[in-house]
């Protein structure tokens, strides 16, 4: 992405240049190398799991997107399918939760190859903050999921500066938390929910998470 790509059309409330990042290099080039590594630390990971436990749907198929060589996902919950998307390929064959995986750089071509209607859950867990089409990735997240199924977007203050967007690193935990429910309201969730999973401040990292629910009008 270039360097002075303005705000997003369908954001135009926000300042110009609100997705620019400070490494405008392909981020496919900086995640050529795979991470085997947990970007949050584990009280994080266990407030995540908690809370898919109680929202992802037993049997369900799941779209874990943004992913890696973890999911996070409950261990007692058994899905039908788990498809999941990221941007390494070893990280990704490592995942054992994953029953369907493909390699997709979301900033250069934000178009999900999934059917309609056919996701019972999607999850973006701390990567939101690199997406530089937020709405329109976030508008595919609606058309994949079947009526009445949640996205849950969970992030904390952990993050790569150089990749992570502008506007993310000049706002506050409560700006962030602000942000993505702009996000989730313009892609078309009607009902949104920001739940607050481990306070900031405290001994661990702060995790929070935005969810929202696709009913199409």
């Amino acid at each position: 992405m270039s360097a002075t790509r303005i705000s997003s059309p369908e954001l135009p409330e926000l300042p110009a240049e609100a997705f620019t990042k400070h490494d405008p290099s392909p981020d496919s080039r900086f995640y050529r190398e795979p991470r085997f590594v947990t970007h949050i630390d584990e009280p994080a990971i266990a407030a995540v799991t908690r809370l898919y436990a109680e929202l992802l749907p037993s049997g369900g198929i799941i779209l874990d997107m943004m992913s890696s060589w973890v999911s996070h996902l409950p261990p007692e919950k058994a899905f039908a399918a788990v498809i999941g998307h990221g941007l390494n390929q070893r990280e990704l064959d490592a995942n054992p939760r994953l029953t369907r995986r493909f390699v997709q750089d979301l900033n250069a071509d934000p178009h999900l190859p999934i059917e309609s209607a056919s996701v019972d859950a999607a999850l973006i867990c701390v990567s939101v903050q690199y997406l530089q089409q937020p709405v329109t990735v976030l508008s595919e997240v609606a058309r994949v999921l079947r009526p009445g199924s949640p996205v849950i977007v969970s992030f904390s203050n952990r993050c790569f500066p150089t990749k992570a967007v502008a506007i993310w690193t000049a706002l506050d935990a409560r700006g962030h938390a602000q942000l993505v429910d702009l996000y989730l309201r313009r892609a078309g969730f009607a009902r949104t929910e920001t739940r607050v999973l481990i306070p900031d401040g405290g001994p661990s990292d702060p995790m929070t998470a935005a969810v929202g629910w696709f009913a199409p009008g």
